[in-house]
């Protein structure tokens, strides 16, 4: 991070910056060896996840992506192989410790979310085991390491700002699509742009125009700008102006409703919708498809379906392997904790979480 801050211009914009660069190699297991990743941002752009954050559409989708996935109860099974009917069979079995408090001193809610923002924004992320059962040497607990600060280096060493980790401690989350900071920076950058000039505007107390001098000794570029200055300052304290025979004012014809600046932020909201993968009735966005929603609960289903579901899968699987949990025994998100409706007074109702627990103790003294 340290070359890529260095390479950073201290002020300003490029005009046309290039795009950013991204690349995984090795293996991302996590056992022996990590995957290095690097990231560059785009050149001379001052890029940074807060900036993505700033637009009001990215931080809508970030919030309920993360908060539905943080919400999410873990659950572990067991999948044997039935040779009588030749097939899979899948058990759910009581859950580690782990499951319920990954972190200690952070709840399951806090980690899940932070992990799905570094998934998000960097299409990685890292847990750091920090406990380990005596039998079978399985993680008992972990702390999450912000993506930001790590660092893995072509020859499979691992760097936690600037502490050596060892490799076969960390878990790494390779998310399958890309972050946002990497294929999102030109969307982004347009809604920034629409956003300072809306914030232009509407500091704007006085109309916007220029002053003309039209006559006597011509003023330099120094006495110009100080002139308008004045106008501008004088304007804002009082609201009758004065201009002697040499100078006059022209009010310009342009504004927002001509620039067509609203409708162009209702589109980029929209397009970032499609960069975050949540439907654009979520994050208020303007559409014609026709896409709606009927009713809450589906609204849910459309959020995890469309949003949430890759780096569900991403936690899942990396949760599910051997370096976390035993052979043949598996991590899953306990989705009807999200989809189910608690007090729904019918016989199609998913059970509650009381009878979740009854039923698996009772699996687990069968």
């Amino acid at each position: 991070m340290a070359e890529i801050e260095a390479a950073l211009p201290k002020g300003g914009m490029a005009l046309t910056p290039t795009a950013a660069v991204s690349g995984f190699t090795g293996w991302g297991v996590g056992i022996q060896r990590l995957a290095p990743a690097d990231w560059m941002p785009p050149v001379n752009y001052p890029w940074s996840r807060e900036a993505a954050m700033s637009v009001p559409t990215v931080s809508r989708a970030r919030d309920l992506i993360c908060s539905a996935v943080g919400s999410l109860p873990l659950t572990l099974w067991r999948i044997d192989w039935d040779a009588q009917q030749s097939i899979s069979v899948e058990a759910q079995i009581p859950p580690s410790g782990w499951m319920f408090r990954p972190d200690p001193t952070k709840t399951r809610n806090h980690i899940l979310a932070w992990t799905v923002d570094d998934l998000f924004f960097h299409a990685r992320a890292y847990w750091l085991i920090t406990a380990r059962y005596s039998q079978g040497n399985f993680p008992q607990s972990f702390q999450r390491m912000p993506v930001t600060e790590v660092h893995v280096h072509q020859d499979g060493r691992v760097t936690w700002n600037t502490d050596d980790v060892d490799p076969a401690n960390v878990v790494e989350f390779l998310s399958p699509i890309e972050g946002l900071l990497t294929n999102g920076w030109r969307a982004i950058n347009t809604a920034l742009n629409l956003d300072n000039a809306a914030d232009r505007f509407s500091a704007n107390e006085v109309p916007s125009g220029w002053l003309k001098q039209t006559g006597g000794e011509p003023l330099s570029p120094t006495e110009l700008d100080e002139m308008a200055a004045k106008w501008t300052a004088s304007r804002l304290a009082r609201t009758t102006a004065a201009l002697n025979e040499f100078v006059d004012f022209h009010e310009a014809t342009y504004d927002p409703q001509r620039m067509q600046l609203m409708e162009a932020r209702q589109h980029q909201a929209l397009e970032l919708a499609r960069l975050a993968n949540v439907p654009a009735y979520m994050v208020s966005a303007p559409t014609s498809s026709g896409m709606t929603y009927q009713n809450a609960q589906q609204a849910r289903m459309d959020l995890i379906d469309f949003g949430a579901l890759p780096y569900l899968n991403c936690i899942e699987q990396t949760l599910s392997g051997p370096n976390v949990v035993p052979n043949r025994q598996f991590v899953r998100f306990d989705l009807n904790a999200w989809l189910r409706n608690p007090l729904a007074p019918n016989d199609n109702a998913a059970p509650n979480d009381a009878q979740i627990a009854t039923q698996n103790q009772e699996n687990a003294n069968a």
